[in-house]
């Protein structure tokens, strides 16, 4: 077995507080360019927890540890009988760690704890690998919205139904492939 390393550790999620809103509005920016959503709007979503849900992934900083960095975060908003998932970011040097799995499965999972029958999403048509996460969790895509992004490119709407009981949460680490 190989050693358990800062690097490798799991990803432990949590709800997003108002704290994070700064570093997450420029991790955004990062990953979305003009896409990305201004720092009022997560105040707003944040401030529907009855509709909404924000998780962020933290992995140990190396450094101490008790100190964590974020790796990425994501967003569900649901009003039964649709749940919908607003946004989901990892930082690049995190990616193919299974955190955005992590994180889609507390969402889904909390989509159905709240009665949504179906989940939606939008996905950029530039986006292959998100693309190739959402098909492998049965999401189907159902319509495009042509031209839909700043950059020109197509939103692919992406639907998955939700079948029997999705009461408990699928994943609430991540460990990494071996």
């Amino acid at each position: 077995m190989g050693e358990t390393t800062a690097s490798n550790r799991p990803a432990e999620l949590r709800d997003m507080v108002a704290a994070d809103i700064d570093f997450i509005t420029a991790l955004d920016l990062e990953l979305f360019g003009v896409d990305s959503w201004p720092r009022e709007m997560f105040v707003a979503e944040l401030s529907q927890p009855e509709t909404r849900r924000y998780i962020i992934a933290e992995l140990p900083s190396g450094v101490e540890r008790e100190q964590t960095q974020i790796a990425g975060y994501a967003g569900l908003m649901c009003v039964p009988p649709i749940g919908d998932i607003q946004t989901i970011g990892v930082l690049p040097e995190f990616e193919g760690r299974g955190i955005a799995r992590a994180m889609l499965d507390e969402l889904i999972a909390e989509a159905g704890r709240r009665g949504a029958d179906d989940i939606m999403l939008e996905v950029s048509s530039k986006n292959p690998r998100a693309q190739k996460l959402y098909k492998r969790y049965g999401f189907e895509h159902i319509h495009t919205r042509r031209k839909y992004y700043r950059d020109g490119s197509d939103g692919l709407i992406m639907r998955l139904p939700l079948a029997g009981d999705v009461t408990t949460t699928t994943a609430t680490t991540v460990k990494d492939p071996a």
